[in-house]
Formats: structure tokens, C-alpha cells, sequence
């Protein structure tokens, strides 16, 4: 760690967090500021690359860090931080981007839909709010997020839909997401942090967390879906005919991304499985679209940024959640998770010894339910966000109208948790 006055760089990144809080909520201010003064339009879509608001102001700590404590220090702080989750949605963005994987799982979708006794727009809807955040418990939340948004991009919000639906199905999505990947400890950043020092097994997440999560989604995805049944009944737009995918090719695919999923915790293992996927695609490429590596990088950029000014911010953090009971934690930690990464809340309860049983179940279950508030309350919001963003007015998701989106999702997920 920093030696030399670390009181005043908690001080410094403190500040940046906030300004970084507030530019998430203005990035729509800078891409209006883009389409009117032209002169400087670069620079105010840059702003307003919501992407980069973080990675932005961790540079600027960066930089505060280089200056205040000397190259040694600074580069000390960074090399420290653990990085493995933001490479990790970028790997795992690119592979379940492909149209092999989204061939798979459209396919199962609309099967599935067909089965259904309600429109086929509407059962296809349904499903991918409902089915594929609880698929994240098996391939992760960000390749769930990534599969959803795709598909919704594509078969939802191509056609002619109210600006309402879009909020609407991005708050649920996103709620639906962070509790979704509770079945299991593996797949949801914040399980992922305490389950291995709190010994949660996948019986223990299925039976404390899981059962109440699938409930909470079906509901969500439930409502929203008769919410908008009059928007939905219009036929679905299908996608254009391509040439029936190879078994051996659709097997590759699946095989590459349950690889980086079953290495997860190990760059240097699914960082290469990464770059032999892409040479794979490259020498495939008649049955592959174009791999969605900026958008990846971008949401990676994103993550990093968070990593480096959250690594800061245990001082003020950490003893507000250790002064509440097991009850108030819950509604604590579900409030501070829309300003911080929910993963980061666990990592700093797992740091702390003899917490009650109670204690720790309510702060999972707090953390999970707020990942769905803000574009930082969970590790793959970004990821579905640069999917969807170009969906909406000026291509920006207004941060306000996101937040009030997802209240009532979120609302339902604290019901479930607390209640069942």
C-alpha cells in the first residue's frame, strides 16, 4: 500500500469516486453537448462514452498517486489491484458475442417460446428476462448479460418500441441478472468473493438464495411482460436466413466459452484460451459476425477504472457496513451498492472475522438486490449497457431513468429475499 500520507490519497480518491458518480449521471449532458457544438464534439462524445468515466478519473488518480507518493508507490498500488474480473468480462463478452453461441441459445429460446399458451413475441420476451439471468448461474452473470442484451438489441428493441419499454426492460434485465446468478457460488461477482472463505456450497446458494431469486425473476419478467403485452403483440422481426451452423463449430464455440468460465480465477489461462478463440473465429469467419472486441475492451476499461478507485475506499466503506445489525445490512448494502460495485462490499466483509451467520447472509442478499440500480452496482451492467445503449435517444442511458426502471424489480427481489 502507499506509505507516505495515505490519508491524504483515501482523501484524493474519495473525491474522484464521487466526481466519477456524478459524471456517470451526466454522460447524457455531454452527448447532447456533442450534437450541438460540433467544434469540440470529440471531446464531449468522449465524456460521454459512459464507458469511460471511470477508467477517465482513475487515470486522473493515477496520475495524483505518480506526482504525490513517486513512481515506486504509485506503480506498487496498481500492480496490487486485482484485475482478473475486468479481463474476465472482456474474455467472456467476445465468446458468448458470437453468432454460433447466440444461434444455440436463440434456437433454444424460440423452442421453448413456441411451447408457450401466450404470442410468441411475448413468451420469447418473457424468456430472455427470465431464463437466461438464471442460465448466468451456469455460464456466469456477464456471459448472460451479454447473451440477453444481444438478443433483445436484435429482436426486441429493432422494432418499433416505446422509449418506456426500452427503461423498463433494462431495469428489470438488470435486477434479474445480479439475483439470478445466486443458484449457484460461482457465477455472481459478490458469491464469487465470500463463497470460498464462508465455505457457501452450491446446495447451500440453491436453498438460501437460489429458490428465492428464480421466484423474483418470474415475477419481474412476469410483470413486465403484461405491462407491455400490447407493444409485444406485434410479430417478432426475425433475423435474416443464414446457412445452417456447423455441429463442429457450435461445439468449439461452447467448448472455448465453458473453458474461460471453469478458469474464471486465472488469467493467464483464459486470456489464452481468449486469443486461440479469436484465432479460431479469424479462420472461420464465414460463420462468424463481427466480434464485439471494442465493446468489450470498453466495459474492461470500465471495470479497471473501478478497480483503481474503489482499492481506496475501504476507510469510509468498510466501517458503515460493520456498524449495522443484520438487518439494517441488508437495506445498507443494497443503497451503498448503487454507488459502489456489489463485489466490492463482500470483499470487504470477507476481510472481516467473526461475523454472524445472519450477518452475511443479509449482506449477499442486499448486495445482489441492488445490482441492478446503477450502471456500477454490478460487474456485467456495463457489458449490457454498451450492447443497448445505441437503442436509445443520442445513444446514451439516462442513469436517472435507469434508477427509477429498476426500483420496482428491485423492490420485488427485496420482497423475495426478506419475506420467503
Amino acid at each position: 500500500m502507499l506509505q507516505l500520507a495515505p490519508s491524504t490519497a483515501e482523501v484524493v480518491a474519495a473525491c474522484l469516486f464521487l466526481i466519477a458518480l456524478i459524471h456517470t449521471f451526466s454522460t447524457k449532458y455531454f452527448e447532447h453537448l456533442a450534437h450541438t457544438n460540433t467544434r469540440h464534439s470529440g471531446v464531449w462524445h468522449l465524456l460521454g462514452e459512459v464507458e469511460i468515466v471511470f477508467g477517465f478519473w482513475a487515470m486522473v488518480l493515477t496520475v495524483f498517486l505518480f506526482a504525490q507518493v513517486g513512481q515506486h508507490d504509485a506503480l506498487t498500488y496498481l500492480e496490487t489491484r486485482n484485475f482478473t474480473e475486468p479481463l474476465f468480462v472482456f474474455a467472456i463478452m467476445v465468446v458468448a458475442g458470437t453468432r454460433p453461441i447466440l444461434s444455440v441459445t436463440g434456437t433454444a429460446v424460440r423452442g421453448l417460446a413456441r411451447r408457450l399458451p401466450v404470442p410468441t413475441t411475448m413468451a420469447r420476451y418473457f424468456l430472455i428476462l427470465a431464463l437466461v439471468p438464471l442460465a448466468g448461474s451456469l455460464i456466469t452473470e456477464p456471459a448472460a448479460m451479454t447473451l440477453a442484451a444481444l438478443m433483445l438489441r436484435d429482436e426486441m428493441f429493432a422494432q418499433n418500441v416505446s422509449t418506456r419499454l426500452k427503461y423498463v426492460t433494462l431495469g428489470v434485465l438488470f435486477v434479474n441478472i445480479s439475483i439470478g446468478g445466486t443458484l449457484t457460488q460461482f457465477a455472481a461477482p459478490p458469491v464469487l468473493m465470500v463463497a470460498a472463505k464462508w465455505q457457501w456450497d452450491a446446495m447451500f446458494m440453491l436453498t438460501t438464495f437460489g429458490w428465492k431469486a428464480a421466484i423474483a425473476v418470474a415475477v419481474n419478467a412476469g410483470v413486465a411482460t403484461l405491462v407491455f403485452r400490447r407493444e409485444l403483440s406485434v410479430p417478432a422481426v426475425e433475423a435474416s436466413p443464414q446457412p445452417q451452423m456447423p455441429t463442429l463449430i457450435v461445439l468449439t464455440h461452447l467448448l472455448f466459452l465453458c473453458g474461460i468460465v471453469v478458469f474464471s480465477h486465472h488469467p493467464v489461462v483464459f486470456i489464452g484460451l481468449l486469443l486461440f478463440f479469436i484465432g479460431f473465429a479469424t479462420a472461420y469467419e464465414r460463420h462468424q459476425d463481427r466480434l464485439i472486441l471494442r465493446e468489450a475492451l470498453l466495459v474492461g476499461f470500465f471495470l479497471a477504472g473501478l478497480v483503481v478507485l474503489g482499492g481506496l475506499q475501504q476507510w469510509w466503506l468498510e466501517p458503515l457496513l460493520m456498524q449495522l445489525d443484520s438487518s439494517a445490512v441488508f437495506f445498507g448494502a443494497t443503497a451503498l451498492t448503487a454507488i459502489t460495485d456489489n463485489a466490492a462490499l463482500t470483499y470487504l466483509a470477507s476481510q472481516v472475522d467473526g461475523l454472524a451467520p445472519d450477518f452475511k447472509v443479509a449482506l449477499v442478499a442486499g448486495a445482489v438486490t441492488g445490482g441492478g440500480l446503477t450502471l456500477i452496482a454490478n460487474a456485467p451492467n456495463p457489458a449490457g449497457a454498451s450492447i443497448l445503449k445505441s437503442a436509445f435517444p443520442e445513444g446514451v442511458i439516462n442513469p436517472l431513468l435507469l434508477l427509477l426502471s429498476a426500483l420496482p424489480p428491485t423492490f420485488v427481489a427485496m420482497l423475495a429475499f426478506r419475506l420467503l
